[in-house]
Order: C-alpha cells, then sequence, then structure tokens
C-alpha cells in the first residue's frame, strides 16, 4: 500500500505525493489494498512469539502478521488493540449467542462466583444447569458438564463404545468435532489436499497433522455427507464393530452445508438397523437453531448429543447428554471426570444464558436478524449478476459463490470459495469481521439487531466485493 503523506496539493505543487496519492486510492478504494493501522498489534505479535507458538493461544487464530489482538466486545462490537472497532461476525466461533458482554449473564455469574468458584465438589448451579438443557432440548435424561466441545465429543464416543462394546465410529468429511486424537480424521483439508481423502465411493481416513497413531486413525471410518448409498455400504461391511455415527446436524465446517431430505432420517434408521448409536454434535448448533437445537429443527431424536459454545454465551461450559437407557454406563463402567468439569463460572453461565433463550424470544430475533442479513446480501450479489447460494441457518449462515447449494465437502471445494476469502478479508479492513475462510459460517447474536448493524454489514460487504471483483479483472482473473 502507499502512503498518501500529509502534503497539500496547490496548483501542482508537491506533484510527487499528489502521484502518490492518486496510487493510493487506486489501491485502497478501487483495488482495497489498504491496510489497518496497526502498530500495538505488530508489536504484540512479536512478543506473543517468543512465548506462543505461532504466537497465540490456537492454530485457527495464528494469522502470521495478521494475527488479530483483542482489547475488549461489547454486544455485536470487537475492538483490537489499536482501537480498531468490527461488527463481530465471528462471534468466537459461534459460542456468544447473546453478545458480547451481556450484562444479565455476566451479573449473573459474577454474583455467583463470589461465592467460590472451583471445590471439585458439586454445586445447585450444576444441577439446575443440566435441568435446564434436558427441558430444552426435550430427548435428554441425563446429561453432564464438561468444560469444552472437545471433551464433550470424546466423551459421547467413549459412552457409545462401552454401550455397544464395539470399537469403530463413522464421522463424515469436512466435519470438526474437536482436537482429541478420535476427532482428527477427515477433517478439513484444503482444496488441494482433497486427493488425500481417497475415492469418492470408498473414503479414507486422513489424518488432521502429526502425532495421531495409526491405530487410531483406524477406528474411525470416514462418509461423506448426504452419500448415503456410501454409508449404506460401509454398515454392510463393518456394522458388527460400529458403535455409532457421529455427526454435525449440517456441515458446520464447510459453511453449514444443509442436509438433503431424508438424509437424518435414514440415518436414524440405519443405527437402529445395525444396532449403533448416533450422536448429534450440537456444539455449534445447539441453542442456536432453536431452542432444542437441530434435533428440534430436523425432528430428529438422537442416543447421545454435545453441547459448548451458545450454551453459555462465551463462558468455557460445554455437556455431553443422552437417553437414560446411554447414560447408564455412568458413573460405574466409564470414566468421565474433569477438576473443572462444572465449575461455577460455567455452570452459572449456562443457568443464565438458558434461561434468557427460554423466556425470550432471543432466537427469534436472532433468526429475523439474520433474514435481514441475507436479503441484503442476496441484493448486493445479484446486482452484479453473480450466482450465490446461501447455506446453512439464519443464525448460523455460509455464503457460497456458485449456482447450486454443494452437498457435501469434497463439492465445496469446488466453489468459488477464493473470491469469498478475499472479501471476508475485505470486510475486516473496513470495519466487520467474518471469518477469513469461508469454510466458517457467519454467526449472528442477539446484538446485531440493535443499531444500524445489519445496514452497516451489507453495505461493507458490497464495497468489499466489488473491490476484490476489481481485483480480479486488475489480474486478469475471469469473472
Amino acid at each position: 500500500m502507499r502512503d498518501p503523506g500529509g502534503g497539500v496539493f496547490i496548483f501542482g505543487h508537491e506533484i510527487t505525493i499528489a502521484v502518490e496519492f492518486v496510487f493510493w486510492v487506486y489501491d485502497s478504494y478501487i483495488l482495497g489494498n489498504f491496510e489497518l493501522n496497526r502498530p500495538a498489534q505488530s508489536e504484540m505479535y512479536l512478543r506473543a512469539l517468543r512465548t506462543l507458538p505461532g504466537g497465540t493461544d490456537s492454530n485457527f487464530r495464528a494469522w502470521g502478521e495478521d494475527t488479530v489482538y483483542i482489547d475488549r466486545g461489547r454486544g455485536s462490537h470487537i475492538w483490537d488493540l489499536d482501537g480498531n472497532e468490527y461488527i463481530d461476525l465471528r462471534m468466537g466461533y459461534g459460542p456468544v449467542i447473546l453478545g458480547h458482554a451481556d450484562d444479565r449473564v455476566d451479573d449473573y455469574v459474577g454474583e455467583r462466583m463470589r461465592r467460590g468458584v472451583s471445590f471439585s465438589l458439586t454445586s445447585e448451579d450444576e444441577v439446575l444447569a443440566m435441568e435446564l438443557l434436558c427441558e430444552l432440548n426435550g430427548w435428554p435424561k441425563k446429561a453432564r458438564m464438561t468444560v469444552s466441545g472437545t471433551e464433550a465429543t470424546m466423551h459421547a464416543m467413549r459412552v457409545a463404545r462401552a454401550v455397544t462394546g464395539r470399537t469403530k465410529i463413522v464421522k463424515f468429511e469436512g466435519q470438526y468435532h474437536g482436537v482429541h486424537d478420535y476427532a482428527l480424521v477427515s477433517v478439513t483439508p484444503n482444496p488441494n489436499q482433497m486427493a488425500g481423502l481417497g475415492p469418492a465411493e470408498n473414503p479414507v481416513a486422513l489424518a488432521w497433522g502429526r502425532g495421531i497413531p495409526e491405530a487410531v486413525t483406524r477406528t474411525m471410518i470416514p462418509a461423506r455427507y448426504n452419500a448415503l448409498d456410501v454409508l449404506r455400504r460401509i454398515f454392510e461391511r463393518e456394522g458388527n464393530d460400529i458403535a455409532a455415527i457421529i455427526i454435525e446436524p449440517v456441515l458446520g465446517n464447510a459453511q453449514g452445508i444443509m442436509p438433503q431430505p431424508g438424509f437424518h432420517e435414514t440415518i436414524r434408521a440405519l443405527t437402529r438397523e445395525f444396532g449403533a448409536l448416533l450422536i448429534f454434535d450440537e456444539v455449534k448448533t445447539g441453542f442456536r437453531f432453536g431452542r432444542g437445537g437441530a434435533a428440534e429443527y430436523f425432528g430428529i431424536t438422537p442416543d447421545l448429543a454435545t453441547y459448548a459454545k451458545a450454551m453459555g454465551n462465551g463462558y468455557p461450559a460445554a455437556a455431553f447428554a443422552g437417553t437414560e437407557e446411554a447414560m447408564s454406563v455412568l458413573p460405574d463402567n466409564v470414566s468421565h471426570g474433569g477438576t473443572y468439569a462444572g465449575n461455577r463460572v460455567a455452570a452459572a453461565a449456562t443457568v443464565k444464558t438458558l434461561s434468557i433463550l427460554r423466556d425470550t424470544d432471543a432466537l427469534e430475533v436472532i433468526r429475523k436478524t439474520g433474514e435481514q442479513i441475507q436479503a441484503g446480501l442476496s441484493e448486493v450479489i445479484g446486482r452484479r449478476g453473480l450466482p450465490h447460494v446461501f447455506t446453512g441457518h439464519p443464525s448460523m449462515f455460509g455464503i457460497i459463490f456458485a449456482e447450486k447449494a454443494p452437498t457435501e465437502y469434497r463439492q465445496w471445494a469446488d466453489t468459488d470459495h477464493e473470491l469469498y476469502d478475499a472479501v471476508a478479508v475485505g470486510m475486516r479492513d473496513r470495519g466487520a469481521m467474518p471469518e477469513p475462510d469461508s469454510r466458517e459460517p457467519w454467526f449472528v447474536c442477539e446484538a446485531h439487531a440493535k443499531g444500524n448493524d445489519v445496514d452497516q454489514i451489507v453495505t461493507i460487504f458490497a464495497e468489499s466485493l466489488d473491490a476484490a471483483l476489481e481485483n480480479r479483472v486488475h489480474n486478469g482473473i475471469k469473472i
């Protein structure tokens, strides 16, 4: 980027600076190549690199010199260390369902935590939290708290293996179930790594990163989302050793790709036919698609389910739940514990968040706000003659530049995700922050309904899309 400097342009004076200014305008407002003010974050990045690998506590936040270091958040807005303000469309990858620093939740948590936080004994907060979880979802009879979605899916898999006496778990390509070894199979290879998934009719287990024993990957069987013929063949071949199917009800790690009609119903019937359990991973969809999550939304009753994210409005709360029969192996026959499981901060946050979702119209507000954003984006994209579809639910949706929505991860790789990624980066520079990776949906919270967030989001998207398209023309790429 060219810095315009601070010169005054009068009657041909300071011609050099004037020319630089013209180039800066072209770069910044036509090609969209302007940069945010980031001195404090650049300094923090170098400092963090000395102690944190990649400068962060998560690989997913390690964006090199563009790594964002946050200062604070309020409602639907966040501010980085340099004071740059953004409308947040990541919402911490989905947990913040009401808004950052929500007084209703924070005040309640603050009052409860002053009684003490961690006892490794059980409080009423934990009991009430799991009562609310079962009440809102309707079908679970028992539940236990954990600290993260990773722990929740790990324990749900263990319970399924214990109940059935079987070893193998079926999971779907492109779906993310946390970072334990059993989950890191056929997760999200980059488009140029799709061949590693194996033949479409016979997918192979692809470990995501080093350090995962081959013996572990052999217990996981990858399938293709929405490909019922492949799933049927897997069960006919190995059904006697399959303990469960674990599934994100929507392909949450690929823009919220939705199930085809009858997909979930057939999976439910197939697991019953072969004596396997069905695990709904509702870490993203739970308390977001509806009070009863995706199970309610799609009308399916699983045997086990996992929850996190929205259940605590950003506090580290998670749980796994199930039918009476599935959960009967606890506590006598399956190991589950954790020093911080059910800690008062997480339990209190769950109690207050779920109470708000039960007693108010927050989820309806979120859905309507998401629909308003989608309508604005659709008008913008349509005026530019680009094919596009929305995937997912209005509270958690993807934008795909394609004639029709992909039905699985392999098809997602063939969409124009490069254009989306360029738009997302441009939006961040203009004051709205979706994840700069098209696999991650936009997340809507209750606070997005306030003020003029919707109009601002649509305007910023339009400017960023125009800049990305102009960049393509400038670089000789066909639109």
